[in-house]
């Protein structure tokens, strides 16, 4: 029997996946967070994609790591022991969620475990997993998507995915810190996000309407909004996904 229930927070970079994990995990109890980044191959061994490093493909991951990790965490309930992550070390800026409406919502979800929700399996016993990552939905990933318990895609517009991408200052690596190249969006990131994702969209368009039927074939939740909702909406949406596949945990 599992020991936690997994969600995935997949979407293209800078579509909020690591903020919305961060405040879930603050609104809800005995919840981590794993980072699909935490697990990407030392810089010499990834590919070129334009004459520049590829850090947004399925090859720049140890795929078959994080299937372990995934593995280890359902067996255990709670992160390899191994596992120190890099991604903490990186800021992802003001949330853009007001204190108020966070302490509010981790009152509802309080109150939610001591009444409808008193059978969610939420415990030192059973935790909640938060992965965030740019690729866990992919064909090339199937592996990763099969250990999820639930998937959740957030979306993005490509003006926003990359004016937020370049506002960044850089990432923390294994070797120190990557700073994005010239053009790295529109010849990297936004080209292997449409790859991996266009499946999932009607005529292959990611900022068109989704495959509803093909998405709930694969268990997949996509955030309404089409990417244009403020954090603060998303994450009331996300609350309440959550508390419903915690449920269906019971």
């Amino acid at each position: 029997m599992s020991k936690a229930t997994i969600i995935g927070l997949s979407g293209c970079s800078s579509s909020g996946k690591t903020t919305l994990a961060r405040l879930l995990r603050n609104i809800f109890p005995y919840t981590l967070i794993l980072h699909e980044d935490d697990f990407y191959l030392p810089e010499e061994q990834l590919l070129f994609r334009e004459g520049l490093r590829d850090w947004d493909c399925a090859a720049s991951i140890d795929l078959p790591g994080l299937v372990r990790s995934l593995m280890y965490i359902h067996e255990h309930g709670e992160l390899p022991p191994e596992l120190v992550s890099k991604e903490d070390q990186n800021a992802v800026g003001p949330s853009g969620v007001d204190d108020s409406t966070i302490e509010s919502l981790k009152e509802n979800v309080r109150k939610w475990l001591t009444d409808e929700g008193r059978s969610a399996p939420l415990s030192d016993s059973h935790r909640l997993i938060i992965m965030d990552g740019f690729l866990l939905l992919g064909e090339s990933v199937r592996a990763v998507r099969e250990n999820l318990d639930v998937k959740i895609l957030l979306r993005a517009k490509y003006q926003k995915a990359k004016q937020r991408r370049e506002n960044r200052s850089g990432y923390v690596t294994l070797e120190g810190f990557w700073e994005d190249p010239p053009d790295y969006v529109d010849k990297v990131v936004w080209p292997n996000y449409v790859e991996e994702h266009a499946f999932l969209f009607e005529n292959g368009d990611v900022e068109g309407s989704v495959k509803e039927g093909l998405a709930s074939e694969l268990g997949v939740v996509v955030c309404p909004g089409e990417g244009e909702w403020p954090m603060g909406k998303v994450l009331l949406w996300a609350v309440e996904n959550v508390k419903a596949a915690l449920l269906k945990q019971a």
